[in-house]
């Protein structure tokens, strides 16, 4: 028997059993107290693992050696530098990346193939092993350090983005939790960012990964920032088996609610991402249904939610519903006009393509709120999605004119 999903308060990347994590300032991003850059997670157990990837043909030699990794079979923790991305610095990135793994899997008492490694930051610059070397010598590991390495990974980030859950399954209480970061360079072609989950149930391999990779098509692949793509990209997902629940497998008892709960936690991870987008001040959810199926659903939200018409209009509060119907037309999913019903934050603005008069004011006061949800009936079908993405603001420009510098 299987219950129901809930919510772990205060729940990190090590509320499952077994897992553990640390990090420190190492030096490679900018001194400022209280900085963090280097981290650690161990699992006192193998894991079963499953990642999904950047699909930018420039990638960093960091996501090869993971994807290796995985391939070769269980896997024991991972290692994750912020500040420098560990891209297009020739042979020597791979050279590095296999290093950084090694030195890990030493301080963590595991073997190197044992190890994922994940990196983030500027491209173009070389990792500095020494620096690495020393940093991970300082490094303790605890059932609390999720926390601190949630921080460790952030670049432009505000915040660290945390959240775990917690269900029943064969009578075993079973957790899953995770940690994400990412605030520009945010648009979906995998997950984009880097994103770690740990769940102490025992999982199926191939349900495993088949199962995130259908998670983050309705979740982190649906989340848009500025519509660039990293070289970095990172979803990892390990399962040490330590709840000591029968393996879940497709169409097993846990199935279901196992997907639930990682479902849970990804979307909110992706949400908190686009909350956190860089220079937002407002939270935008487009809401599609109707659609002719799925795949049209998804096509019509991110292109809304990308938009950067849209996104410009969401930051001055500005009702212009016109640039909402121009990216659902531009987005190549199946529409209709004399059908599409339009709202905003709840106003009906359009009904059966026909616009609906209504309180611009009222509708100003709604959008000057931390959320504004476009929501559009394509009535075409039975196809929906929900597509996250943040407002355009001058901050933006300014973070990344002086990125590097």
């Amino acid at each position: 028997m299987a219950g129901t999903v809930n919510r772990v308060e205060g729940g990190t990347v090590t509320a499952a059993r077994g897992f553990l994590a640390g990090a420190t300032y190492a030096g490679l991003k900018t001194y400022a107290e209280d900085k963090l850059d280097l981290g650690l997670i161990l699992s006192e157990a193998p894991c079963t693992a499953a990642g999904v990837f950047t699909t930018s043909t420039i990638r960093s030699p960091s996501v090869t050696v993971s994807q290796e990794h995985i391939a070769r079979g269980p896997v024991r923790g991972l290692v994750v530098n912020a500040g420098i991305a560990n891209t297009c610095v020739g042979e020597q990135g791979y050279t590095d990346a296999k290093e950084m793994a090694s030195l890990a899997a030493r301080h963590l008492g595991v073997q190197p193939e044992e190890v994922l490694v994940c990196s983030t930051g500027i491209i173009g610059v070389e990792l500095p092993i020494s620096l690495i070397r020393n940093g991970l010598a300082e490094i303790g590991l605890s059932t609390d350090g999720g926390h601190a390495l949630a921080r460790a990974m952030m670049t432009t980030d505000t915040r660290p983005k945390e959240f775990a859950v917690s269900f029943e399954v064969d009578g075993r209480q079973v957790h899953v939790g995770g940690v994400t970061k990412g605030s520009g360079m945010i648009h979906p072609n995998m997950a984009t960012m880097l994103a770690f989950v740990t769940t102490d149930a025992a999982v199926e391999s191939d349900f495993l990964k088949a199962t995130l990779r259908e998670v983050a098509d309705s979740s982190f692949n649906m989340l848009t920032i500025d519509g660039d793509t990293s070289t970095n990209d990172t979803l990892l997902v390990l399962a040490n088996g330590l709840a000591d629940n029968r393996p879940i497998a497709a169409g097993s008892v846990g199935a279901d609610i196992f997907k639930e709960a990682l479902s849970e936690v990804c979307v909110h991870l992706t949400k908190e991402m686009a909350r956190d987008g860089e220079g937002a001040s407002r939270l935008i959810v487009v809401e599609v249904s109707g659609a002719q199926d799925t795949v049209n659903a998804r096509k019509a939200a991110r292109t809304v939610a990308s938009s950067s018409l849209v996104k410009s209009a969401v930051y001055g509060a500005d009702p212009n519903w016109g640039r909402v119907m121009m990216a659902l037309g531009r987005s190549g999913a199946a529409a209709e006009e004399t059908k599409v019903d339009l709202y905003i934050n709840g106003v009906c603005i359009m009904q059966e393509g026909k616009p609906i008069p209504f309180h611009r004011d009222a509708v100003v006061a709604l959008m000057r709120g931390p959320e504004v949800t476009f929501r559009l009936n394509l009535n075409l079908g039975e196809g929906e999605a929900i597509a996250w993405g943040c407002d355009l603001t001058e901050e933006y420009v300014i973070i990344n004119s002086a990125y590097s510098t």
